[in-house]
């Protein structure tokens, strides 16, 4: 008998997901649920992805059309490169184009003393956005990701990477500089034409990304796709074949995956509601959220109202909560409107209303 069902077995194909990858996760863009992924919270180098977090506070502490000239502090610079040179004028928009294609080394330490006027203050904003967005298992040492000659080296988790790259790419000037895959720039010295190394842009899903290498790290790459309405970061860090376990990767939740909608703010109503006399409520979004089919089944919205006292024309009065298995994925205002009753006027009243 036993060895009947092991021949089935063997006649039966049997499908096995796995990646290369020492750690690696899935997340949800929209609501930070992570759909896939394992060892997320084990401590790794990240060596260039470092640079996600570089460029988004250089694009949200800086003036990206200013002119910066090059200083020597490229000298420090080592690795991959843009290759720029002491004296050059070039716009901070542009070095983040070469910061983020190129994976220039030279361009993160021109950034990071422009913004902040030194790298090691530059690398105290680092950490303290690390601490803001809840990356808790993140350090950063500098703003290229190269290990330091004291042995010091950026580290992070594949969660707290999703985490920055989930908030960065609500940032519309970070989305179009993360999906650019040709760039030309013209300076004082000289005109670069940039194509960006991230093989993955080729396909039509793939919204943006960043690659990354040292020795000790070794591959390292953070990506972000959307299709039908699903919208994904995927990061892997120590994964020798990543090229191809992203691809994998969302090709399996694009097949697992629907988009569904949750809130439907045309049709939003709320049934036995009590409290409020002569009132009605609205809320300003649709919401939709990647599920499977069973999921779907248990997704609940909860309505939590506040029971106010006053209230105006257009306040908050409560949140519809989109939940899953017992956590809150989603959360949407709910504001209220005052209904004014007509008066059922005589055809008498009105005339005289309307003549005195």
């Amino acid at each position: 008998m036993k060895k009947i069902i092991f021949i089935l077995m063997m006649l039966i194909p049997i499908k096995v997901f796995s990646i290369s990858a020492s750690s690696a996760i899935a997340m949800d863009l929209d609501t930070g649920r992570v759909l896939y992924g394992y060892n997320l919270d084990s401590q790794k180098l990240i060596a260039s992805t470092t640079k996600i977090m570089t460029a988004l506070i250089a694009i949200e502490k800086g003036n990206l059309d200013e002119i910066v000239t090059v200083s020597d502090i490229i000298y420090e610079a080592f690795g991959s490169a843009i290759y720029i040179e002491v004296g050059e004028e070039i716009t901070l928009r542009d070095l983040l184009y070469g910061l983020m294609m190129r994976s220039g080394n030279d361009a993160a330490l021109v950034i990071a003393e422009y913004i902040a006027g030194s790298k090691e203050e530059f690398v105290y904003l680092m950490n303290d956005y690390a601490a803001n967005l809840d990356m808790t298992n993140t350090v950063f040492y500098n703003p290229h990701g190269l290990e330091e000659s004291n042995g010091n080296a950026n580290v992070s988790t594949v969660r707290d990477m999703a985490k920055l790259t989930k908030y960065a790419m609500e940032n519309s000037t970070f989305r179009e500089i993360f999906k650019t895959k040709d760039h030309t720039v013209k300076t004082n010295y000289k005109t670069y034409v940039w194509h960006n190394k991230n093989k993955l842009l080729n396909e039509e899903y793939i919204t943006g990304g960043k690659t990354g290498f040292t020795e000790l790290a070794r591959r390292t790459l953070v990506s972000t796709g959307s299709k039908n309405n699903i919208n994904i970061v995927i990061v892997t860090l120590n994964d020798p074949n990543d090229w191809q376990d992203h691809k994998d990767l969302y090709n399996n939740i694009f097949k697992e995956y629907k988009s569904y909608q949750i809130i439907n703010k045309d049709k939003f109503k709320i049934k036995k509601e009590n409290y409020y006399k002569d009132a009605s409520f609205y809320v300003k979004n649709d919401f939709f959220m990647a599920l499977t089919k069973k999921e779907l089944k248990k997704i609940s919205l909860d309505i939590n109202l506040l029971k106010l006292h006053e209230y105006a024309n257009d306040d908050v009065v409560g949140y519809a909560l989109v939940m899953l298995d017992g956590v809150t994925y989603h959360k949407e205002p709910i504001y209220i409107k005052k209904i004014v009753k007509e008066e059922n006027l005589s055809w008498w009243q009105k005339f005289k209303r309307w003549l005195f």
